[in-house]
């Protein structure tokens, strides 16, 4: 197995910092949405999520969205961004991390296309991270839940576009580098 490279460490842990400030950035718009649906959320989560999907596509390892998830998860912890899920945080953190794993592992089995199972990784993260929400936290049934998963699912949809979008630019550049690498080394 090959080594990481120090570029893919500081992609992933800029992916982990992304994450964080965009769910802050985005929180108070996604907010205005979800209140009147009157959900708990799912959104800012999934355009948080959208950046360990982007990093695990493009680092190409096996468990690095988990590893970027906690770490996203400690730097969370540390910084006081733990919302309603106290001490709990760190769980709803790590099982998207896992899903994105399972999901770009499935897809990269199937077709080894460096933007396949983006779409299913940034949906099934953002459904694993709402039911992980709701398990913990707010423990809604019904329509209210369907509702919330709904939201989640569809937010995940779109983030996977821009997800989708970066890995598609970024991809070519950082291929070009670490063959750049193995020539001189």
């Amino acid at each position: 197995m090959k080594r990481i490279s120090l570029e893919q460490l500081i992609l992933a842990a800029l992916c982990c910092d992304f994450g964080l400030v965009a769910k802050k950035l985005i929180s108070p718009a996604a907010n205005i949405v979800t209140e009147f649906l009157h959900i708990p959320g799912g959104i800012s989560t999934s355009f948080s999520l959208m950046f360990l999907v982007t990093g695990a596509a493009l680092i190409k390892r096996r468990g690095c969205a988990t590893l970027m998830a906690v770490i996203q998860s400690m730097l969370a912890f540390s910084f006081g961004m733990t919302g309603s899920m106290g001490a709990l945080a760190p769980i709803a953190y790590i099982l998207p991390g896992i899903m994105i794993d399972i999901c770009l592992a499935i897809s990269q089995k199937i077709y080894a296309g460096p933007t396949s199972g983006i779409l299913g990784a940034s949906v099934s993260s953002s459904v694993c991270a709402c039911l992980a929400a709701n398990i913990l936290v707010f423990r809604l049934s019904g329509i209210v839940l369907l509702l919330y998963v709904f939201v989640s699912a569809t937010s995940g949809s779109v983030c996977s576009l821009i997800a989708y979008t970066l890995v598609e630019r970024l991809d070519p550049l950082i291929e070009k580098n670490i063959c750049k690498e193995n020539i001189s080394a």
